[in-house]
C-alpha cells in the first residue's frame, strides 16, 4: 500500500519554503508593509520523489488594518516537478480576523505522486512503485466559545486515481467526502513561534455513505503541544503527544505512515497502517535573531498494519535542524531536519516548526 498523499503535500510544501531568497529576507531596514511578499524557490532531494524543482509565491498580512489582535494571515501557491515525474499545483491559505474570534484556512492541490510502498504478502516481498493521481480540496473554520477555545467544521473532497507496478495490486480508483468536527484550545503567545503556552486539537473525521463515500470510515486525531521558555525565553523546549485512530474500512490513501513530523527519522513509507501513535521533544537553541539549531527525539507506534509484525512495535527517532527566519516582522522560520529512525533515515525541509 502507498504513502500516505498527506504526507507527500506537506513534505513537498515544505521543502519548497527553505530556499528563501536571500534578497527579500535580510531588508529588516526596510518598513512593515501591509503585505509581505516572497517567492521561494528551491532545489532539493527525497528518497522517493529523488530531486526536486519548483517555486513558492507566498504572502504574510492582516486581514483587517485596525485589528491589532489576529496574527497575520499566510496565502500561497506552489509547484513542484520531481526526477521521478512527480508534479502537483497546490494553493494555501491561513486566515485570522475579528480580533482573532475567527481563523479559516483552505487548501487545494493536484498532481502525480509517483513514489513506494512495502508488501511481504506478495511472491517476492519488498518495496513496490505506485502512481497517484491526485486532488484534494479542503475548506474549514473555526469560531472563538470562550477565551482560548476554539470549536470548528472541516469540509475535505479527496479524489485518488492508484496504479500499481507488475499489477500487484488492482487499479484503483477512490473518492472520498470527510466531514471534520474539531474542538482546539490554544494559549500560545505566538501562532508561528511559541515560547510559552499550550496547543491542543481533538479531531473528529467521519466518512459517511449518505455523503457519497462508498464505505463508511471514522477518524479521530488528538494532538498535545506544550513550550516552555528557556534561557529567559531566548531559547525554547517543546514536547508533543499525537495520536490518529483509523475506525471502520479505513481506505489505503487514509492510512496513516510514520514520518514527517511524527515521527522524524522514516522516509521510506515502510511503516504505515490504520493509526500511529508519537511521542517526542525538541530543544529550539537561537544563536541570534535570525538562525538557531534544534535538537529532537521522539518514540512512535502504529497498529493496522498489512505486515502484522509492524504492529505495535517501538519505532524511534532523532536527529538535529537548522532554522533560519523568513519574514521581518514576524518569528517565522523555515528550515531543514535531518533524522535518523529504525532502518531508515530522512531529510525534512520546513515551512515553520515541526510543531
Amino acid at each position: 500500500m502507498p504513502y500516505p498523499m498527506k504526507n507527500f503535500i506537506i513534505t513537498c510544501i515544505a521543502i519548497a519554503c527553505t530556499f528563501t531568497s536571500l534578497a527579500q529576507i535580510e531588508q529588516d531596514s526596510i518598513p512593515e508593509k501591509k503585505v509581505e511578499f516572497s517567492v521561494m524557490p528551491f532545489l532539493s532531494y527525497n528518497r522517493n520523489l529523488e530531486f526536486m524543482f519548483g517555486a513558492i509565491p507566498m504572502f504574510m498580512y492582516k486581514t483587517t488594518k485596525d485589528d491589532t489582535i489576529s496574527p497575520k494571515s499566510i496565502s500561497g501557491v506552489s509547484a513542484v516537478y520531481t526526477t521521478n515525474k512527480s508534479y502537483f499545483i497546490a494553493a494555501f491559505n491561513k486566515w485570522y480576523f475579528k480580533e482573532d474570534s475567527w481563523r479559516a484556512k483552505l487548501f487545494a492541490v493536484t498532481g502525480d505522486n509517483n513514489s513506494q510502498f512495502y508488501m511481504d504478502d506478495y511472491d517476492t516481498p519488498g518495496f513496490y512503485d505506485y502512481g497517484t493521481k491526485i486532488t484534494v480540496v479542503s475548506a474549514g473554520v473555526q469560531r472563538k466559545i470562550i477565551p482560548h477555545l476554539y470549536g470548528g467544521l472541516t469540509y475535505t473532497y479527496a479524489h485518488y486515481d492508484t496504479v500499481y507496478e507488475d499489477d500487484v495490486q488492482p487499479e484503483d480508483i477512490t473518492e472520498t467526502n470527510g466531514i471534520e468536527f474539531n474542538v482546539l484550545y490554544d494559549t500560545r503567545d505566538a501562532v508561528y513561534y511559541p515560547t510559552t503556552g499550550i496547543n491542543s486539537i481533538v479531531k473528529f473525521v467521519t466518512f459517511p455513505t449518505w455523503f457519497g463515500n462508498d464505505v463508511k470510515a471514522q477518524k479521530i486525531t488528538a494532538e498535545y503541544n506544550t513550550y516552555f521558555p528557556m534561557k529567559t525565553g531566548r531559547d525554547v523546549l517543546a514536547a508533543r503527544f499525537s495520536g490518529t485512530f483509523g475506525l471502520g474500512d479505513i481506505a489505503f490513501q487514509q492510512q496513516e505512515t510514520i514520518g514527517n513530523k511524527d515521527i522524524r527519522g522514516y522516509s521510506e513509507g515502510k511503516y504505515r497502517g490504520d493509526g500511529v501513535l508519537a511521542l517526542q521533544g525538541e530543544y529550539r537553541y537561537n544563536f541570534n535573531d535570525k538562525m538557531g539549531l534544534v535538537g529532537f527525539a521522539g518514540l512512535a507506534t502504529l497498529y493496522g498494519s498489512d505486515t502484522e509484525d509492524f504492529d505495535w512495535k517501538a519505532y524511534p527517532g532523532i536527529g538535529v535542524g537548522y532554522r533560519y527566519r523568513a519574514f521581518k516582522k514576524v518569528k517565522f522560520n523555515i528550515g531543514i531536519d535531518g533524522a535518523v529512525g529504525k532502518d531508515d533515515w530522512s531529510v525534512n525541509f520546513r515551512i515553520g516548526e515541526a510543531f
